[in-house]
């Protein structure tokens, strides 16, 4: 007997891109009666996916809340988008969710891409369960595609279901836990029917298999099944509920979403199996009423939202809250979300996920509400491996663009800018290129700011090989006080990564001490760009003589004689060009591993190591050494390899000498920016 669940329950939708998640999201809404026809993402129609940008793209750019009632109880939808450049958009709202649908294509050879979405779940300790979509078009068998998706779980796979087949089409169900089996109806119910003659045995093997599964983890049911008894329905629903919620087991259904099929008995499963809102608050360690703020969005009419799930307990309009920092806030407004549209709310409810106006002290990623707030949850971030240095088409927007790019930055935690002073170069990274045209398209139609973008500048640097000597003389005659400053300066080669060193060893006077300062400026000066259009690094410079005029002399005219001195010294010192090289690791599955090798040789990398993944079956690790200057499309290079699953992470590792054609071509393409 099913026992009614106080409050909201937060279900999110995760998987690759294109498995068809915010489709199942309509499916759901529409077989719950919350929506009086199915929509469609191909027709523009969904309840999701209504930006200008994910209508173009054809696919989610940012996580889409709804909210449905199934037989009178409470569920809250969190679609999370797929894409690789856009799924961050919903990891903190996943972190609080109390179940997690994985929806995967029916082609086991496609199983690995659901790969990250389920070590994820694992990783934060979510339930979840896999509804396989498209069966109407699945050509391969359930049997193959649960091998292959196995050594992607940490827990065991349950198959709920096996497909009813009429030739090569799926045209219904057994369920396994029921022993009952149901044909698919367009736009209907399914209707229950006999279970075919053929199907008996395998749906007994199948049955048997669910229990046994159930009875590693259910003494009693062990009992039962070696005195070869048949438990009841009830117990097999209550195991399977208490295994999923805790991660003991992962339950597999399927369906095709954009045919209704299999949803109303995904609903059903989902209404005895998912776990309360108190369980995840215990899981979250909440012990009061508390709201987790997941996301902002700058997006809608209503200006600056914070969308928040209320965990342990409830909040009313009005009510003052904190964010751990000592400052109280009102929650002045409330609401629901239902796609674009939006309701007013009085009360946030136990579970509820809602949007919060106003709430200008907020941001996302943080805890709001009264008393002891509760640890926030370690969510993980992909790596940000693509940028593109952008600055307004029209100098007057740099206010503009610097504003609306703030708000950007607070939508998406896979976003970041920075400024490279040296290079004078505003970066914008992300995560692929397809996440910053989305961002250079929304800084367009929201905040009519129109940029121009490019690849950002490699950091080049320039060194020496042989030390000089060299005199520098600034003497400037023009009426009234002269300029007279004269330096002689030892230069030498510095080991990589030694930086700048600056000496003195002047004796008898022959600069007075208060002009050493100014001549290390002009030598600092001078480094800023050397001989071969770079900054230049790894010297030191000894100031060992000069001499000075009593009235003509000044800390200017020393600095200008030691950034002469240093100007002609670095051109006599053999100057060489020096690469910065990133080491790079890279995480791919197992058969490609070997074109991931090619790709980083390719790409004059220098392998360092190879091995297995830690904690990933079929999956492995690469190390190299690659030069800055050849990661430009390493990502999506990768991922075309792997079937987009192959990722990396890079840091700047050492600079490198570059020499022959290679520097040649680099210097000669910086002669006329220099010029």
């Amino acid at each position: 007997m099913h026992e009614a669940v106080s409050g909201t329950r937060a279900i999110a939708l995760v998987g690759p891109a294109g498995a068809g998640k915010t489709c199942l999201a309509d499916a759901l809404l529409f077989a719950s009666g919350s929506i009086p026809r199915q929509g469609s993402t191909g027709q523009g129609s969904s309840v999701g996916d209504s930006s200008p940008e994910a209508r173009a793209r054809g696919g989610s750019t940012e996580l889409n809340l709804m909210h449905f009632s199934f037989m009178d109880e409470r569920f809250a939808l969190i679609d999370v988008p797929g894409g690789t450049g856009f799924a961050a958009d919903g990891t903190r709202a996943l972190a609080a969710a109390d179940l997690a649908i994985v929806v995967v294509d029916p082609d086991p050879a496609r199983a690995p891409l659901a790969a990250p979405a389920l070590r994820m779940l694992d990783e934060l300790g979510v339930p979840h369960l896999i509804f396989v979509n498209r069966m109407d078009q699945a050509r391969g068998s359930i049997r193959e595609l649960l091998e292959a998706l196995q050594p992607m779980s940490v827990s065991p796979l349950i198959a709920r279901q096996i497909p009813i087949r009429e030739g090569d089409q799926v045209t219904g169900f057994v369920d396994v836990a029921l022993e009952r089996a149901f044909h698919y109806e367009p736009g209907k119910p399914s209707e229950r029917i006999d279970i075919p003659e053929a199907l008996l045995d395998r749906e007994r093997q199948a049955r048997t298999q669910l229990l046994e599964q159930l009875a590693d983890h259910d003494d009693a049911l062990l009992e039962q099944l070696l005195m070869d008894e048949q438990p009841e329905a009830e117990h097999v629903f209550r195991d399977l509920a208490r295994e999923t919620g805790e991660n003991l087991g992962v339950p597999v259904l399927f369906g095709s979403a954009g045919n209704c099929w299999g949803v109303r008995r995904l609903l059903k499963a989902l209404r005895h199996e998912t776990p309360t809102p108190a369980s995840t608050a215990a899981r979250l360690g909440v012990g009061s009423p508390a709201l987790w703020c997941f996301k902002i969005s700058n997006a809608g009419q209503m200006g600056r939202l914070a969308f928040a799930r209320m965990l342990g307990g409830s909040l009313t309009e009005g009510q003052e809250v904190h964010a751990g920092d000592g400052r109280g806030q009102r929650l002045v407004a409330m609401f629901s979300v239902q796609g674009e549209k939006t309701t007013k709310l009085a009360k946030a409810e136990e579970g509820d996920v809602v949007a919060l106006a106003k709430l200008e002290r907020v941001s996302a990623g943080r805890w709001l509400g009264l008393g002891v707030l509760p640890p926030v949850p370690e969510v993980p971030f992909p790596a940000l491996n693509c940028a593109l240095a952008i600055e307004p088409v029209d100098r007057k927007d740099d206010v503009k663009l610097s504003g609306a790019l703030a708000k950007l930055l607070e939508e998406d935690p896979a976003l970041r800018l920075d400024h490279d002073e040296g290079a004078h170069e505003m970066i914008l990274r992300g995560v692929n290129e397809e996440q910053l045209q989305t961002v250079v398209a929304k800084l367009k139609r929201r905040y009519g700011v129109s940029v121009s973008s490019r690849a950002p500048s490699i950091g080049y640097r320039t060194s020496i090989r042989r030390s000089v000597t060299q005199r520098g003389r600034h003497k400037k005659q023009s009426g009234g006080h002269g300029q007279f400053g004269d330096v002689v300066i030892e230069v030498r080669p510095l080991g990589r990564g030694e930086g700048f060193v600056f000496t003195e060893t002047i004796h008898g006077g022959a600069i007075p001490r208060q002009y050493v300062p100014a001549v290390e400026q002009g030598v600092r000066d001078a480094l800023v760009k050397g001989p071969l259009g770079f900054a230049v690094v790894d010297v030191a410079v000894t100031l060992t003589d000069g001499s000075y005029h009593s009235v003509d002399s000044s800390e200017l005219a020393f600095r200008t004689a030691g950034r002469m001195a240093m100007q002609e010294a670095l051109a006599g010192a053999q100057p060489h060009l020096l690469e910065p090289v990133h080491r790079v690791t890279v995480v791919s599955p197992t058969a490609a591993t070997s074109k991931v090798s090619s790709a980083v040789a390719g790409r004059r990398g220098q392998m360092l190591g190879m091995g297995p993944r830690d904690g990933w079956a079929g999956w492995d690790r690469v190390e190299a050494l690659i030069p800055e200057a050849e990661l430009a499309g390493l990502e999506a290079e990768l991922r075309s390899l792997s079937q987009g699953l192959a990722t990396y992470e890079a840091a700047f590792d050492h600079l490198a000498e570059l020499n022959g054609p290679l520097a040649d071509k680099v210097v000669k393409a910086r002669e006329p920016e220099h010029a």
